[in-house]
């Protein structure tokens, strides 16, 4: 009986993916940090551009230790990564890369940032002030859900 041979598919598209949030989510909190007036861009009444920065989780959640909130977020993004590789095709590929892509960027941003705090940007009314990582988090989590509602297998086989 012929050996089989082990084969590892794993889904590169979901790091792509996570490559691309975490590029243009740096690119553009270095942008605002170096550009943007202390009093930042206002558009309308509701909504802002301005630096807030973030000691907690997303979306300015909690203030615990930030090097706790730092060493768990960087483990489950880990998990997640190393999960999302083995995604199927489709939602589960983008739904994983957004979700890897948003949790590592925030994350290098806290570890590069001084202090170790995350460069949150976009306020929207009494809305806790975001970023373009936290977005990414968020629409990651959704496409997830959605699969799983679709019935679509989010594991390749």
């Amino acid at each position: 009986m012929p050996r089989q041979r082990l084969r590892i598919r794993w889904n590169l598209s979901v790091a792509y993916i996570a490559l691309v949030v975490i590029a243009v989510d740096a690119a553009v909190k270095a942008w605002l940090r170096r550009d943007l007036p202390s009093a930042g861009w206002h558009f309308g009444s509701e909504v802002a551009i301005k630096t807030h920065y973030n000691s907690g989780l997303s979306f300015s959640m909690s203030s615990a230790n930030s090097l706790v909130v730092a060493v768990v977020a960087l483990a489950v993004a880990t998990a997640v990564l190393l999960a999302g590789l083995g995604a199927a095709r489709g939602l589960p590929t983008a739904g994983f890369g957004l979700l890897v892509g948003g949790g590592l960027a925030n994350q290098i941003d806290r570890f590069a940032a001084t202090p170790h705090e995350v460069t949150d940007y976009v306020a929207i009314s009494s809305f806790p002030v975001f970023n373009l990582a936290d977005v990414a988090v968020t629409v990651g989590v959704v496409l997830l859900l959605l699969a799983v509602v679709k019935n679509k297998r989010l594991m390749a086989r």
